[in-house]
């Protein structure tokens, strides 16, 4: 691992995503799982504590959620059936990624508010032809969050990083979401176009989460 230390934090966990995915779809999965729990691992190790509590809190949340959506939801279905031991550390990846490049944004709720503009226009689109109608649902989420939420920035972020994500593993076939939302009356594009509201909710939980542990130790 010492060459991990050479590496900026932002580069090694856009590599571990972009090389990884193609490694779990087209070779094995547990390549990456041994490369990206030992990475946690490693990463956990070196920590301080109140990053290793958001480390844990990640993993809390988002196990049973990617559970809850593919396993019981069926909103998407991964490669081989069942969730691969990598996703739920991929999200504190993704986590920190999008915290990392948020605090070098402009801070503030009409700049994050901004950010999520582009999406509007084709999201409506999609709703009106029916091919996506479940993103005026998450469009509303994904504003809330920017508006009531404590880390705007970090929400608005995460839509685009979680985006590009997504993308990148329903082209390689390593997940699929289904056109069909079960439960609901809704289409959804594979990906959705704001998938990233599920991931701001779950990092929303990470970091209520985070403060109020904090608090309750400072007492």
């Amino acid at each position: 691992m010492e060459s991990v230390r050479k590496l900026k934090r932002e580069s090694l966990y856009v590599l571990t995503i972009a090389i990884g995915l193609p490694i779990s779809a087209y070779i094995s999965e547990w390549p990456v799982n041994i490369w990206c729990i030992g990475l946690f691992v490693y990463l956990f190790r070196k920590a301080e504590r109140k990053e290793r509590v958001e480390m844990l809190v990640v993993l809390s949340f988002a196990t049973p959620m990617e559970l809850f959506f593919s396993e019981i939801w069926l909103i998407y279905e991964y490669q081989r059936e069942i969730m691969p031991l990598y996703v739920p550390v991929g999200h504190w990846f993704l986590f920190d990624l999008g915290r990392r490049i948020a605090t070098r944004l402009p801070d503030g709720r009409k700049v994050s508010a901004w950010m999520i503009f582009p999406f509007i226009p084709l999201t409506i689109w999609m709703a009106f032809t029916g091919v996506d109608t479940s993103g005026i649902i998450l469009l509303i989420i994904m504003y809330s969050f920017v508006k009531w939420g404590p880390a705007p920035m970090l929400y608005s972020v995460m839509g685009w990083l979680a985006l590009a994500m997504e993308l990148w593993g329903t082209w390689l076939g390593t997940w699929t979401w289904d056109n069909n939302v079960p439960w609901t009356g809704f289409t959804a594009w594979n990906p959705p176009l704001l998938c990233g509201a599920f991931y701001a909710f779950g990092d929303m939980l990470v970091n209520i989460t985070t403060s109020k542990l904090e608090v309750h130790r400072n007492r």
